[in-house]
C-alpha cells in the first residue's frame, strides 16, 4: 500500500510523539541518582593534586577531577568542625542552628528539630550510611541512627578529643573515645592500635554498603576523621609518601577515594551516582608538619578564605562538565536543598538557608547565585559576607588569631590575637585578602554594611 505525502507526514508525526511520550515516561521512572560525599577534617586546599602540587600523589583525587568539576571558589560558614558539619548536613547557618565551634562530649549537639540530609533522603526511599567522624551530637537524641542513618560507624566527637592526644587537656580523659558501629559501642576505648585502621574501616563500611544498597536509591556520608590531627595511617601507607606522616595520610585518603570509586564502577552505579569531595575547613597550620596547605591567608579557626574556603570535586556523569574547572562561588550550606532536589525529595519544615545551585554546578553559562551573600563567623561571633558571585568580602571588626610559631610531630604551636578592622576585599583580583578597597568602593562597601548588619540582628542579636 502506497502512503500519500500527507499520511506519511502524519505517521511519522505520531511515531515521534509515542517515541516522546516513552521518552518521558522513562525519565518520570528514571532511578533519582545516588549521592556519596567524602568530607574531610581540616585538609588545606592544596593538599590534593590539581588543587596544588604537593610532593606526594594523589591519583584518584586527580581522576574524580578529571571526570567531574573543580571549584575553586567553594565556602563552608565557619571554619571548625562541628558547625561546618552541622552546617553540611542542615543545609542551615550556624547562627540558625546554634551549632557553634566544635563541640565538646555530652554537649547538645545539633538540635533534632533541624532535618539532616540522610532525614530528607530516607523519606525518598533512599539507603542511607554514615561511616567516619560524626562531631554533632554524641547523645541518643543526636547521633547518626536518630538523624536520619539506617547505617552508621565512627567516632561521636572529635579525634583530638582522644585521651591519649598530647595536646589533650585534662579533662577530656573523663571521656574515653569510643567507636561506634549500628548505635552500639564496639570499641568501648579507642587506644594506639585502633587509630591506624579508622580511615580504613570508614572505606570498607562504605564499600560494603555500595555493593549491598546498589539496587536501590542510597546517600553514603564518609566524613574521614583525618588529617585532623593526631594523625594516624595504617601500615599499607606508612613511609609511602617520603614526605612524612602527613603525605602517607594524605595518599591513604586518596586510597580511599579510588575504592569508593571503584565500588561505584563495579557495582554498576556510577554512571548515576554524585561523588562530591571536601573539606569541613582549612588547614590547622599550628601543626606545622603534621598540617596541610593552603595559598590563601590565614587557616583553620579565622574567616580569611585559608578557613573557610575548601578545595571542592563534584561529579556526576552525563550531568557535570568532565575536566572543567569553575570559578563561580557556592557553599556547603547549598548541598541540601541541590541533592533534594534532584531526588524529587520535598525539603524539610525547617527553615533551610541554603539554595538550590544545580545551574552553577552544571555550568550553565548563565546561572545566577541565588543568594546575594554568604555570612561567615567564628565560634559564636558573626565576622561578615561574601557576597553571592564571590567576587566581594566583607570583614566587620573582629579579633582573630596568627600563627607566630608553629609546631612539629604532634605538637600545637602558639597563635596571637590580632584585630581586622571593617574591611572590603575584591576576591576575583585579591585572593589573598592583601588590600581593603573599602575607599575605592564605599558604595559596594555600604551596600554590603547593611546586609552584614541586617544578618547580625536576626541571628546574632546579642553581638555589639
Amino acid at each position: 500500500m502506497k502512503l500519500n505525502p500527507y499520511s506519511l507526514i502524519l505517521l511519522l508525526s505520531f511515531a515521534s510523539l509515542q517515541t516522546f511520550v516513552a521518552s518521558n515516561t522513562a525519565n518520570s521512572d528514571e532511578r533519582p541518582p545516588n549521592f556519596v560525599i567524602i568530607f574531610l577534617d581540616d585538609s588545606g586546599w592544596g593538599d590534593f593534586h590539581p588543587f596544588g602540587n604537593p610532593k606526594y600523589k594523589t591519583p584518584h583525587v586527580q581522576r574524580l577531577a578529571k571526570e567531574g568539576t573543580q571549584f575553586n571558589n567553594f565556602y563552608v560558614p565557619q571554619a571548625v568542625c562541628s558547625a561546618s558539619r552541622a552546617a553540611l548536613l542542615t543545609g542551615c547557618y550556624p547562627g540558625r542552628t546554634k551549632v557553634f565551634g566544635a563541640h565538646p562530649p555530652k554537649a547538645k549537639g545539633l538540635d533534632p528539630k533541624f532535618a539532616t540530609l540522610a532525614e530528607v533522603l530516607k523519606k525518598k526511599g533512599y539507603a542511607t550510611c554514615f561511616t567516619g567522624k560524626w562531631h554533632v551530637g554524641d547523645q541518643e537524641a543526636t547521633r547518626p541512627q536518630a538523624r536520619g542513618f539506617d547505617e552508621s560507624s565512627g567516632l561521636m566527637y572529635s579525634n583530638d578529643m582522644w585521651e591519649f592526644h598530647p595536646e589533650n587537656p585534662k579533662y577530656w580523659g573523663k571521656f574515653p573515645l569510643k567507636y561506634w558501629k549500628n548505635g552500639k559501642v564496639t570499641i568501648e576505648r579507642v587506644t594506639k592500635k585502633h587509630q591506624p585502621y579508622l580511615t580504613t574501616w570508614s572505606t570498607e563500611h562504605a564499600v560494603d554498603f555500595i555493593k549491598r544498597k546498589k539496587d536501590q536509591p542510597f546517600f553514603v556520608y564518609v566524613p574521614h576523621s583525618m588529617p585532623h590531627v593526631p594523625l594516624f595511617v595504617s601500615e599499607k601507607f606508612a613511609g609511602k609518601s617520603g614526605q612524612g606522616l602527613y603525605g602517607d595520610v594524605m595518599m591513604e585518603i586518596d586510597w580511599s577515594v579510588g575504592e569508593i570509586m571503584k565500588a561505584l564502577e563495579k557495582n554498576g552505579v556510577e554512571k548515576n551516582t554524585l561523588v562530591a569531595f571536601t573539606s569541613d575547613n582549612g588547614p590547622w597550620i599550628s601543626y606545622g608538619n603534621h598540617a596541610g596547605t593552603t595559598p590563601f591567608r590565614e587557616a583553620k579557626g579565622t574567616s580569611f578564605d585559608g578557613g573557610i574556603r575548601s578545595a571542592c570535586i563534584i561529579k556526576l556523569p552525563g550531568k557535570i562538565p568532565a575536566g572543567h574547572i569553575s570559578t563561580r562561588a557556592f557553599s556547603s550550606i547549598d548541598f541540601l536543598p541541590t541533592f533534594s532536589s534532584l531526588a524529587q525529595a520535598q525539603l524539610p519544615s525547617n527553615p533551610v538557608d541554603g539554595k538550590d545551585v544545580w545551574s552553577i554546578i552544571t555550568g550553565q553559562k548563565n546561572a545566577k547565585n541565588p543568594h546575594s551573600y554568604y555570612p561567615f563567623s567564628n565560634g559564636r561571633r558573626f565576622e561578615g559576607i561574601i557576597s553571592g558571585d564571590g567576587i566581594w568580602k566583607l570583614h566587620i571588626p573582629h579579633r582573630y588569631r596568627t600563627l607566630v610559631q608553629p609546631a612539629h610531630d604532634g605538637q600545637a604551636g602558639k597563635y596571637k590575637s590580632m584585630n581586622v578592622e571593617l574591611s572590603l576585599f575584591k576576591l576575583d583580583e585579591d585572593p589573598l585578602e592583601s588590600e581593603n578597597v573599602l575607599k575605592k568602593h564605599p558604595e559596594q562597601a555600604e551596600k554590603m554594611l547593611q546586609m552584614a548588619e541586617k544578618h547580625k540582628k536576626t541571628f546574632y542579636p546579642k553581638q555589639k
